[in-house]
């Protein structure tokens, strides 16, 4: 079981901020596909993959990261600073 974290507009689409999820997804763009696949909101969110970042247990990582091991999937907007 992982735990998925959404931030910002995702918490939005999906309407939760977080939520435990049984998956065989070997990566996070495997992940991905089956939580776009859950319903539209779900879909919604993850249409357009360059305006996401991932963090796995709380370390950036890109979506060809594996998930064997990881706790926690926390997905959110790019940020910018000033």
């Amino acid at each position: 079981m992982i735990e998925v974290l959404y931030f910002s507009w995702l918490r939005e689409r999906i309407g939760t901020n977080r939520e435990q999820i049984h998956t065989s997804a070997a990566t996070v763009g495997d992940l991905i596909k089956e939580l776009a696949a859950m319903d539209e909101g779900h879909a919604l969110a993850f249409a357009d993959r360059t305006s996401l970042r991932v963090a796995l247990d709380q370390e950036l990582a890109d979506f060809s990261a594996p998930l064997a091991g990881v706790r926690e999937v926390a997905f959110f907007p790019p940020m910018t600073g000033g």
